[in-house]
């Protein structure tokens, strides 16, 4: 039998498609089970038409059989068969695609597609096989042919022999190298986890040889081993039944079938999408963040189905960064894939459906916000980090879509609240939303700085993530109320009788101040008379953008911007530590000096900022006691 040449552009591109096109050896598995899929799936439209052919889906089904002492792989299909011209142009011209051709010719109906489009799937085959025989009978012919070739060099086609209609392609798997392992694709365990990764959803059995042991006849406690057919592939994708089918037992067994993660989800989304672009999909609110969910390690995405055939487990461009913990697949048939099918093209239906799944998830969780506050407020426990990076990055471009889910700990309520039950309990005269940032809840009870706001009967949410004040300084505010801190210069509420005649004999000590600061030059803007403090001596506050804490934290990056806050030192005038200072300040300077460092200090101490001295520290302290 004559040898034929491929065309010299079918050759290269072979060459590309064994070294280049695919990146994973096992996708050839994945191809081939696809083809088949759609052999099969070209005598069900064939049956649409034709009232002499009937369509039983237990006739139909794929096989893969394996012979390791021969290095063959063995798929066969009961599917509609090619005949020699068929062969010759589908096998023979690279890139040109009967599947497609025949899905043009044909609209889907019923929820079968056919996967095929380029039509150079089938030639992965030669990244594992260095030789391919494809034996194959069409429907309504007596006679079948034989297809072979051994790569870029050419191929043959001759008459063969062929009881049933179908297919059966057999893989003469290559020799082991220094560089690869091809034993792995004769192993049983290999293959049906190949299988169940890419092709579990294929809506035809795909069937294997297993060796089982059964009980020997008469002879207790023996076995017997004898070779069964079993199935390995789940046929019925879970997000191609309807809804109502299902329990929330059925969801979370996929969830852990999928290997999502070890914990239960929070809740699930099921989406059937029928408009623009269709696609089916479930989504999953974890409970429990995976341990490098913080880390640059982690790659988000959901898994993506095309027609029930996985295309990629993590589409990142499915998912935006601040809900990047949502876990689940997509499956659609809408989509541009790239010739490889292991990438997408960046198209309008990608972005339509990303964008509606956005819409779904930040639903899902208003709703359980809404309907299931324990289990909200678990979510945000995990995922709540996450949420407020999503507010302040991209320049708070997603601020208004994300800021109704943020919690923060109140002063009052004494547990998580949402920023619109704030707003909900404030005053009539209280201006703005007030935070105090710390490591703790704690440690921001007792914080000086909480005092005047608190006296006020003001509610004050508290921040113990590093992110929550960039976040809330990216809002900026929330329903037209301003967000300001316990330490700012200016809390914006107006001075009562005492506070006002505290203010004019404040005047009168200004040279104090004055001389303090001159003391502190260079580590604070001012010193003043405290309107905020009630019980405690002193305390810092800041003006301007960059507060205390926000110094700390990028203070602690590694590229550290040496960022400094204008500090304010602030003195309670009404302690009796003022009235030494004054006593000082008229008659011993030496002693103001050691007085103002160890305020200073101690005001640095309550803010959790560290002292520039301990050991001089210490000796101050020694000297007011001796």
């Amino acid at each position: 039998m004559e040898k034929k040449q491929f065309q010299a552009e079918s050759k290269r591109l072979l060459e590309m498609m064994i070294n280049s096109i695919y990146t994973q050896k096992e996708i050839f598995l994945r191809e081939l089970i696809s083809n088949s899929s759609d052999a099969i799936d070209k005598i069900y439209y064939r049956a649409l038409t034709d009232d002499q052919l009937s369509f039983d889906p237990a006739d139909y089904y794929i096989k893969l059989s394996i012979d390791k002492e021969g290095r063959k792989l063995t798929l066969t299909d009961t599917g509609i068969g090619m005949t020699r011209e068929e062969l010759e142009n589908n096998l023979g011209v690279i890139a040109k695609s009967g599947s497609l051709a025949f899905k043009k010719e044909n609209e889907a109906k019923d929820g079968h597609d056919i996967i095929g489009q380029f039509g150079v799937g089938f030639y992965s085959a030669f990244m594992v096989a260095d030789r391919v025989t494809v034996t194959s009978r069409a429907l309504g012919e007596e006679l079948a042919y034989r297809w072979e070739s051994e790569g870029a060099e050419g191929y043959i086609i001759e008459p063969a022999e062929k009881a049933e209609v179908g297919t059966e392609i057999v893989l003469h798997i290559k020799n082991n190298t220094e560089d690869d392992s091809y034993d792995e694709f004769l192993e049983e365990y290999r293959l049906r986890s190949i299988v169940k990764k890419y092709s579990d959803f294929i809506r035809y059995p795909i069937k294997m040889d297993a060796v089982v042991r059964v009980p020997k006849e008469g002879a207790e406690g023996e076995f017997d081993e004898k070779i069964e057919e079993e199935q390995v592939n789940s046929m019925v994708p879970i997000w191609r039944k309807n809804k109502s089918e299902l329990t929330d037992a059925d969801y979370e067994n996929f969830y852990a079938e999928k290997h999502y993660g070890f914990d239960k989800p929070l809740a699930h989304v099921h989406i059937n999408a029928d408009g623009a672009v269709v696609y089916r999909s479930i989504l999953f609110i974890p409970e429990t963040p995976p341990y490098d969910f913080y880390s640059r390690e982690y790659e988000k995405g959901l898994e993506l189905y095309a027609n029930g055939v996985l295309i990629m487990n993590k589409c990142a461009d499915l998912l935006p960064d601040y809900f990047s913990f949502v876990k689940g697949m997509v499956d659609s048939e809408s989509l541009s894939l790239n010739i490889s099918r292991e990438m997408l093209q960046h198209d309008r239906q990608l972005k339509l459906i990303a964008k509606n799944i956005e819409n779904k998830i930040k639903s899902q969780l208003k709703s359980l916000q809404k309907d299931d506050r324990e289990k909200y407020e678990k979510f945000f426990e995990a995922f709540g980090r996450q949420l407020k990076y999503g507010v302040y990055s991209d320049y708070g471009m997603h601020k208004d879509a994300l800021q109704d889910l943020l919690m923060f700990y109140s002063s009052t309520e004494k547990k998580l609240v949402t920023l619109d039950e704030y707003v909900s309990r404030m005053p009539e005269d209280q201006k703005y939303i007030y935070y105090a940032t710390g490591a703790t809840y704690a440690r921001i009870e007792k914080l000086p700085q909480t005092e005047m706001v608190a006296d006020k009967g003001y509610e004050i949410l508290y921040f113990i993530d590093d992110i929550d004040e960039f976040a809330v300084k990216m809002l900026l505010s929330y329903k037209e109320k301003e967000f300001r801190s316990v330490s700012s210069g200016d809390l914006g509420i107006e001075p009562d009788e005492q506070e006002k005649q505290d203010e004019a004999e404040a005047a009168g000590d200004q040279e104090l101040f004055d001389y303090m600061k001159e003391r502190l030059a260079g580590k604070v803007a001012s010193v003043r008379a405290s309107k905020r403090l009630r019980s405690h001596p002193v305390c810092l506050s800041s003006e301007g953008e960059v507060s205390i804490e926000m110094e700390k934290i990028l203070s602690m990056m590694p590229d550290n911007p040496n960022v400094k806050a204008q500090k304010v030192l602030e003195v309670n005038v009404h302690h009796d530590v003022f009235a030494s200072l004054k006593s000082s300040f008229e008659g011993d300077k030496e002693k103001l000096d050691l007085y103002t460092d160890l305020l200073y200090n101690q005001a640095l101490l309550i803010e959790g900022l560290p002292i520039e001295d301990p050991v001089e520290f210490t000796n101050m302290m020694c000297k007011v006691m001796v």
